[in-house]
């Protein structure tokens, strides 16, 4: 054999090779995995013109290589799952369905954990948590929305979270962040208390239910100063205090804590490029059996436990409780059915019943100068919840706030309650949603 074939022999083996493990994050959500249920967010991007479909599958074409921990399948070995490249035909643009965030079998669609979708202005990106977090996804959907006006002729310069398609991947950009940081010298313990749940009438099998609230950053801004609050800390205590009224109409003599999980990003902490998961979780909450509340009592409790709680050392210590059970080499040898079971017990009965309602806020995205003319707003969806409770994502960019629930029941209280609360505040919410037959009510209630 030749020195050059030699060389290329080598070359084919090497990238055959490459796998990646999952991160600390994507460990659990494939055990979670079931017909009816997987970990699948999605981020939209609403542009100001019509999306020409050949255009965003050449985007994507071209984008996708950027990304090598996209670009993957997932397998499963003796002791752990992992991802490897997958080189198969695909991903496809499809156009949208109405109920985004479906349950994504590891083995359709080409094996991909990825799907683009399109509806008249909006490019749709949806992915498996096991891939990564929502600032990894937005990267890929900022990059794969800057290739396709690109191809359009808007050339956009790369910055923030789009990429340059022509570089090679940093490689911090592939690691497990959480590994890197978890050396803290203690291992916080765990408190975990049974929460109120949202009880509701269950939809159809792959029904999700969607309600967006679109309104000014800048009043919202206002009322949260008003209470001596951030944004996030504001929104925190509305949704709170929603639960607490749904709650006393429910259960009137059976109080639990209500409680919000809420992922942190901790990128702000700890530095790293990654674009794989690289969050944790904390949990806001209010005992009602302690006695009522009044909401500014509750924006001020949110405020002391986000300080407290939200910090590196708080968080470091966190993330060292999470390595601790993937560095036990007893449990590292132990097969992977057994650790299936263990974690997705674990999870039903105890990490599920730990929060009342989740609530995610990617913060003010930024885009590229060049790229802001063409870009209306951002989307996000935290998916399908586990159980029946609804899910709160927020994202805002320029002046638009976005507050978007998804949930899988009838029942749209908790977000009727939620709105309601922000216009007796004074703040100006305008109501998009997939709900036929709750979307006027849903309507009459926030503007009365």
């Amino acid at each position: 054999m030749s020195v050059s074939n030699q060389k290329k022999t080598a070359s084919v083996k090497s990238k055959k090779e490459v796998w990646y493990k999952l991160d600390l994050s994507a460990i659990v959500y494939p055990t979670l995995q079931r017909k009816d249920f997987s970990s699948v967010y999605r981020l939209s991007v609403l542009l100001k013109e019509e999306i020409d479909p050949a255009v965003l599958q050449r985007a994507l074409d071209i984008t996708l290589p950027r990304f090598p921990t996209y670009k993957v399948a997932i397998r499963k070995g003796l002791f752990w799952r992992y991802l490897e490249p997958n080189n198969r035909p695909g991903p496809f643009v499809t156009p949208d369905i109405k109920n985004p965030c479906m349950p994504m079998p590891f083995k359709a669609n080409n094996r991909y954990l990825l799907r683009i979708y399109y509806y008249g202005k909006r490019i749709s990106l949806e992915a498996h948590h096991c891939l990564g977090d929502g600032t990894g996804g937005m990267c890929v959907l900022q990059t794969l929305t800057a290739v396709y006006l690109g191809l359009l002729g808007h050339s956009v310069t790369p910055s923030g979270f789009v990429l340059d398609i022509n570089d090679s991947p940093d490689t911090e950009e592939l690691e497990d962040a959480y590994m890197r940081y978890a050396n803290a010298r203690v291992r916080p313990p765990r408190p975990g208390e049974k929460t109120y749940r949202v009880r509701g009438t269950k939809e159809p099998f792959y029904t999700l239910n969607i309600i967006d609230g679109i309104m000014s950053v800048k009043e919202v801004m206002a009322v949260a100063r008003k209470y001596d609050a951030t944004l996030t800390e504001y929104l925190n205590a509305v949704l709170l205090y929603a639960l607490l009224q749904k709650q006393e109409h429910d259960m009137p003599f059976r109080f639990r804590p209500v409680k919000i999980a809420m992922p942190v990003n901790l990128r702000r902490f700890f530095p790293s490029k990654t674009l794989r998961n690289f969050i944790t979780m904390v949990y806001p909450s209010i005992d009602p059996r302690l006695g009522d509340y009044t909401f500014e009592e509750i924006v001020e409790q949110v405020h002391h436990y986000m300080k407290y709680y939200i910090s590196e050392k708080f968080l470091r210590g966190d993330i060292t409780t999470n390595a601790a059970t993937q560095r036990n080499p007893v449990i590292r040898v132990v097969p992977l059915f057994i650790k299936d079971f263990v974690v997705r017990t674990f999870y039903t009965k105890v990490q599920d019943k730990n929060s009342s309602a989740g609530l995610t806020n990617m913060g003010a995205l930024k885009v590229p100068e060049d790229m802001k003319p063409y870009i209306e707003r951002f989307d996000i969806y935290m998916g399908q919840p586990f159980s029946s409770r609804t899910n709160c994502a927020i994202i805002s960019f320029e002046d638009t706030l976005t507050i978007n629930f998804a949930s899988s029941i009838v029942e749209a209280d908790v977000e009727c309650l939620f709105f309601r609360k922000l216009v007796q505040d004074g703040i100006h919410v305008t109501i998009e949603s997939n709900r036929e037959s709750h979307l006027f009510h849903t309507k009459k209630v926030i503007h009365s």
